[in-house]
């Protein structure tokens, strides 16, 4: 079945009828709500979520956030449980996706949470009290 006619099932189930010219309306109504929500934003988005489903590149975000300062790509190794090379490659998607920053200092390179990324663990903070 494919999937306008799933479509024209379900609406012929919720208004007793479908017509080609409802089908169609709908389609249109739908692929507009598709082009609304596409775009950059939506990509950048994806980038940013996928970039935190991680749980070594999470931790990493929550730690510094509850630092509330730079530190350092070495301070990282003591509290997870991963190789440096994995340190440093969480460290680069995170900064690539926007949630970190990173500047040099000598020989050492420092990090800290963007505002983005303090605004998304906010409201992941806040989720949790929501009751369903």
């Amino acid at each position: 079945m494919s999937a306008s006619d799933r479509l024209q099932r379900y609406l012929s189930d919720e208004r007793g009828s479908c017509t080609s010219d409802a089908l169609q309306e709908r389609l249109e109504e739908l692929k507009q709500l598709d082009a609304s929500i596409g775009g950059p934003d939506l990509e950048a988005d994806v980038d940013l979520l996928s970039a935190l489903s991680n749980e070594t590149r999470y931790k990493i975000v929550r730690i510094l956030h509850t630092a509330g300062e730079e530190l350092c790509v070495c301070e990282f190794a003591p509290l997870l449980d991963v190789s440096d090379s994995a340190i440093s490659h969480a460290l680069s998607q995170l900064t690539e996706a926007g949630l970190l920053t990173r500047r040099k200092d000598g020989k050492w390179r420092k990090y800290k949470t963007t505002n983005r990324a303090t605004a998304i663990l906010i409201a992941l903070d806040g989720s949790r009290s929501v009751v369903l």
